[in-house]
């Protein structure tokens, strides 16, 4: 894509993420072919929110890392995206229904870096991303329906748009042994209602596995992770639509909870 597309692109996702609007589609000249233009895109869009107050962006998220969200997806591998500050929350925390398209959640194993990811010789493996784990923490991932039918559009798009990141919200951070991070199992509640649970070996089989794909990621793209990140490394469990009035309960054995209200 020539520059003047991927500017147009971004623009375009920017005021509808803005706006609170759907999107049914990206114009055919600003629709990325591929997921390297894709995340030029999305370089550009934090870039352009970043200017107009919605910045920075300093958290991380993956998405499609385990076989249930693949499976809903349709998506066999994984998709990265950014968190504005401004949209990573604490504790338990109660966000208006207006400032979404069509909300849902999803229920994540977070981590916070103790260390930059520089690009290194061979990539990062289980040992080298575990080394730079500062804590972990029971994390929401807060996403957002943005388009009008995602099913409809191939995966390039919804990668330039953050892959439907809308925020998080995690619980306290805790010290973990990362290596034991596939044994941690979580759950998710709506409502008082239980929707299941996962374990932390559905991430690509190990959670590290998903960090150390992250890392070489970002800085083959010249933007490698820094110390003091939060990273959510993928949902254990299907995503969930919520509405208005809807109450969001999340547990990860070991590493506290996370609730959401949605007014």
């Amino acid at each position: 894509m020539e520059d003047t597309e991927i500017d147009q692109a971004a623009a375009l996702l920017a005021r509808a993420r803005l706006d609170a609007a759907a999107l049914e589609h990206l114009p055919s000249e600003a629709t990325p072919p591929d997921l390297n233009d894709a995340y030029a895109i999305q370089s550009r869009l934090h870039a352009i929110l970043s200017e107009a107050g919605h910045g920075p962006f300093s958290g991380h998220k993956i998405g499609c890392t385990t076989k249930v969200m693949q499976d809903y997806m349709k998506i066999p591998s994984p998709c990265a995206g950014m968190i504005p500050a401004p949209l990573i929350f604490e504790g338990e925390t109660r966000l208006p229904r207006s400032r979404f398209c069509n909300p849902g959640v999803e229920c994540e194993i977070a981590v916070r870096l103790k260390a930059d990811m520089p690009a290194r010789p061979g990539g990062y493996d289980r040992a080298s991303a575990a080394a730079c784990i500062g804590a972990a923490m029971a994390s929401i991932e807060l996403v957002d329906q943005r388009w009008t039918d995602f099913r409809a559009l191939p995966t390039p798009p919804l990668v330039a748009d953050d892959f439907f990141n809308a925020g998080c919200v995690h619980g306290p951070e805790t010290a973990v042994d990362p290596f034991a991070l596939d044994r941690v199992r979580g759950r998710m509640r709506i409502n008082g209602a239980d929707l299941g649970e996962g374990v932390g070996a559905d991430i690509l089989g190990h959670p590290l596995d998903a960090l150390a794909w992250l890392a070489d990621l970002r800085a083959a793209q010249g933007a490698p992770l820094r110390a003091d990140a939060l990273v959510t490394l993928g949902s254990i469990l299907q995503t969930e639509w919520i509405d208005a009035g809807d109450h969001i309960e999340i547990e990860m054995d070991g590493l506290g909870a996370a609730e959401l209200t949605l007014s």
